[in-house]
């Protein structure tokens, strides 16, 4: 039967370029190259000085390249008609490559030949096919904005956080720990602490200052951010000792963890939390609207300091898995309307006028009642309370 599969680019941002062979498509996503390799998009979602061809550099993104062919970035799968026989690996789009717009038959397609006319099929048999992948393949956005939220940045409820172990002594007494220090560690379950036999050595992340985010409308506390400080391997399990007394009387004392400090973002000192090192994941982004209607708020913006939230800066809204929010979801940001006196009115009516349309967000890490997301072209700055919804 024959075939065409677009390019579903998704961008790897935990792991190099070359293990992205091993990321499934969807059938979701293979139903939209299916259909879109056949239909492509309309003519007026194109913008209006979109390029009849561009040449991939290094450094480009595949939210930029979409942007400059389509009005809503994010829907880059209807156009990309790429054929299977161009594009081996639908998740990888390398620089060198040229993209040339086809607006034959009234639609758009991007292809990789030129003057095709149309998208040709390639007829696929079961065969078994080994690629060496260069590491150069475009990220879906840039990669070094938000890989520290999908390793560092954590949302936690306050019963974990609480019952997380703690640091309760250093070596020699010291005030701060940084790389190469000793860290003394208890637990509220010293199962926790534990080496687990089927690795060298256990690795925790340490953290403080359980913030709690509060729902902007009904106040509720959806959940904490922890602030993370770095890195701790497990070097020695808790336990305990016993030993006998002047008096003869024999006691029993606790013996906390031992850790080695690895790595350091900030200085830690006793009180901080420790939580297990999640296993490590590749990460793809498809970025899609929602499929269901969404009503959400900004609840913080990264970094206290800062009251306005830029263009590639990360913020939390107060919608996650629960809600349906998923990775790749892409939300209009909107700026709420001032409130003001209507001075042409002899009553003084006050009038709050419309919400305007500020940009774009994409999530890109969804905990249960809170999500990760970056600011996308804003027009102005982006506060905490800011309303997001659906991007059409």
């Amino acid at each position: 039967m024959p075939l065409a599969c677009t390019a579903l680019a998704c961008g790897v941002l935990t792991a190099g370029a070359a293990q992205a062979q091993n990321f499934p498509i969807t059938t979701q996503q293979r139903a939209t190259a299916n259909q879109v390799a056949q239909s492509g998009v309309a003519l007026s979602e194109l913008r209006a000085n979109a390029p009849d061809r561009y040449t991939v550099k290094s450094g480009d993104t595949l939210w930029a390249i979409s942007g400059m062919f389509l009005k809503s970035p994010w829907r880059w799968p209807e156009l990309w008609g790429m054929n299977l026989a161009d594009i081996q690996n639908p998740h990888l789009i390398y620089p060198g490559q040229t993209l040339y717009l086809d607006t034959s038959n009234g639609r758009a397609r991007l292809t990789t030949r030129p003057g095709s006319g149309g998208i040709p099929t390639v007829r696929l048999s079961p065969r078994t096919r080994i690629d060496g992948l260069p590491d150069g393949a475009l990220p879906t956005l840039q990669n070094h904005l938000i890989e520290p939220f999908l390793s560092d940045g954590i949302i936690v409820d306050d019963q974990t956080m609480s019952s997380a172990p703690r640091i309760v002594g250093t070596q020699d007494g010291r005030v701060f720990l940084t790389r190469g220090d000793r860290a003394y560690v208890r637990s509220a379950s010293s199962n926790e602490l534990i080496d687990d036999p089927r690795q060298k050595q256990k690795a925790f992340r340490v953290f403080r200052n359980a913030t709690p985010l509060k729902d902007p409308i009904t106040g509720e506390v959806l959940g904490f951010e922890a602030q993370y400080l770095g890195k701790a391997l497990l070097a020695r399990s808790e336990g305990t000792e016993e030993s006998t007394g002047r008096d003869g009387a024999t006691q029993v004392d606790i013996v906390p963890a031992t850790f080695d400090i690895v790595d350091v973002k900030e200085e830690m000192r006793v009180s901080d939390r420790l939580l297990p090192e999640p296993p490590r994941q590749l990460q793809s982004y498809v970025p899609h609207a929602p499929q269901e209607p969404v009503d959400a708020r900004i609840v913080s913006i990264y970094g206290s300091a800062v009251v306005n939230a830029a263009q590639n800066q990360v913020v939390i809204i107060n919608k996650g898995q629960r809600d349906g929010l998923e990775n790749g979801h892409v939300l209009a940001i909107l700026q709420a309307g001032a409130r003001l006196v209507d001075k042409t009115d002899e009553q003084r009516a006050n009038i709050r006028l419309p919400d305007e349309r500020n940009g774009l967000l994409m999530v890109f890490r969804t905990f249960d009642k809170l999500s990760y997301g970056l600011v996308l072209d804003i027009t102005s700055g982006v506060k905490v309370g800011d309303r997001l919804i659906n991007p059409r």
